[in-house]
């Protein structure tokens, strides 16, 4: 079996997206980049999660061909391609329908910056794409739903903002590895939820002012970053 590695981390990741309330039901895949032999692991379609096993991960190049694996893949890989292919320091991919994110989705609606816990995490408001159109919905559905996301992306950090929201659709989020992607699902749902919240106590709330939002992110991801252990010198 090939990418065994990559494999059970895929499947891990798909368990814990499941485990951590953002995939009820079989609403959520993960996938994972081998940059080395462009080959990418991804969740097979319609499979509960609590069935997932290494060797039920299907593994396909960069062009959705199936390299390894006897079940069809998630039906969401071409979106998965499509923000590898923008994306070359992306290595893992996550997309769900947890609640709160995606109900900033169906509102189009970008998910705003209110405080630091968003800010330690996120550089700014989470986007919303715009519709597709009905040609790209007729044509060529998933992959033109990672299309836009990252034309949405265009001009920014795609590692300082590790995630969009598809409008009408749900959220997407990335990161350097599949576990990382896992990550930053989590914590984009957490914020989501925390935005609601805080525009449901005061619809006017002012977003975090930007010399704030730039200091929480910056001791987190910045070149001068502080928060955290350091990681330790081999000897």
């Amino acid at each position: 079996m090939i990418l065994n590695e990559l494999r059970q981390q895929v499947c891990r990741a798909n368990i814990d997206l499941s485990r951590a309330g953002l995939a009820p039901l079989t609403w959520g895949n993960a996938s994972g980049r081998d940059r080395a032999q462009e080959l990418v692991a991804i969740k097979p379609s319609g499979v509960p999660y609590d069935a997932l096993t290494p060797e039920t991960i299907v593994v396909v190049d960069l062009a959705g061909r199936i390299v390894e694996g006897q079940l069809k893949p998630s039906s969401d890989l071409p979106a998965h391609l499509e923000l590898y292919r923008s994306w070359p320091d992306v290595g893992g991919v996550v997309h769900t329908h947890s609640a709160h994110a995606t109900m900033f989705a169906q509102a189009c609606r970008p998910i705003p910056c209110f405080g630091t816990t968003h800010a330690d995490h996120f550089c700014g408001e989470v986007p919303v794409t715009r519709l597709l159109t009905e040609d790209e919905v007729r044509n060529d559905y998933e992959a033109a739903t990672g299309r836009i996301i990252a034309e949405r992306l265009a001009g920014l950090d795609a590692g300082a903002m590790p995630a969009a929201l598809a409008a009408c659709h749900g959220p997407f989020a990335w990161g350097r590895t599949v576990s990382e992607a896992v990550h930053n699902a989590i914590a984009l749902e957490q914020v989501a939820m925390m935005a609601l919240g805080t525009l449901r106590l005061n619809s006017d709330t002012p977003p975090l002012p930007q010399y704030l939002l730039d200091k929480h992110y910056q001791r987190k991801h910045g070149s001068g970053a502080y928060y955290g252990q350091d990681t330790p010198r081999r000897a």
